[in-house]
């Protein structure tokens, strides 16, 4: 055998003989992602002939893309055989499931449609779902997101705290509260005439507070004409 073999003679050691493969491209690093004629690499045959060793290595330490595509646009994953290798390639070494050949098939339908590897299709399809299940979710979660209202003028403060139900009295006039929450939530809040009304919403209800006529201090709730 030559000292500098080409990638045929390596794509032909993968299926017995892998540990000389590495031993080859150690010294020969080039060799690690060429592709014959095809596009067929050593990648995709490690792949098709359950060689974990030599996948693990070629990704990690010779750094050959494990999303690497031959002639007809498909990755090592569409000739996987097993479901270790396949779990190995997803799960491990990061290969893209929804990865689409010239057809514009994944690796998934592409086994469906020439009926092959049953159990490397069943994870496929768990992959598949808890992918759709994580888009979902993430929809839901950006649908369900609240906008905050937009920050009240530097001159009027909002103070959220629990009170005694001594310091309580009356419960604030639900009205009032309507108008307030209506206001802020307009697009002209800050402006000029927002902030006009505001002001005169509030000079309305501190100029309606009532005198608790048994202690002289004033109530708590806006009184209603």
């Amino acid at each position: 055998m030559s000292s500098n073999p080409t990638i045929a003679i390596l794509l032909n050691l993968v299926p017995d003989n892998p540990s000389l493969v590495l031993a080859h491209i150690s010294s020969h690093p080039d060799l690690a992602s060429r592709q014959d004629t095809h596009g067929y690499s050593l990648l995709h045959a490690a792949s098709s002939y359950g060689q974990l060793d030599l996948l693990r290595a070629l990704v990690n330490d010779h750094k050959v893309d494990v999303n690497i595509v031959d002639e007809d646009g498909e990755t090592p994953l569409y000739v996987a055989e097993t479901v270790e290798v396949a779990r190995c390639l997803v799960e491990e070494l990061g290969a893209d499931a929804g990865h689409v050949n010239e057809e514009g098939k994944t690796a998934l339908e592409r086994m469906v449609e020439d009926d092959e590897n049953p159990e490397v299709q069943e994870y496929l399809k768990g992959i598949t779902a808890e992918k759709g299940k994580g888009k979902v979710s993430s929809e839901i979660h950006s649908a369900e997101e609240v906008h905050p209202p937009p920050p009240l003028p530097p001159n009027v403060q909002i103070n959220v705290g629990t009170m005694s139900e001594a310091e309580e009295g009356e419960a604030p006039d639900p009205e009032f509260r309507r108008k307030i929450e209506e206001l802020a939530a307009r697009e002209d809040f800050q402006t000029e005439e927002g902030q006009r009304e505001l002001r005169n919403l509030v000079t309305e209800a501190v100029g309606g507070l009532k005198v608790d006529n048994s202690d002289g201090r004033k109530s708590s709730r806006r009184r209603v004409e």
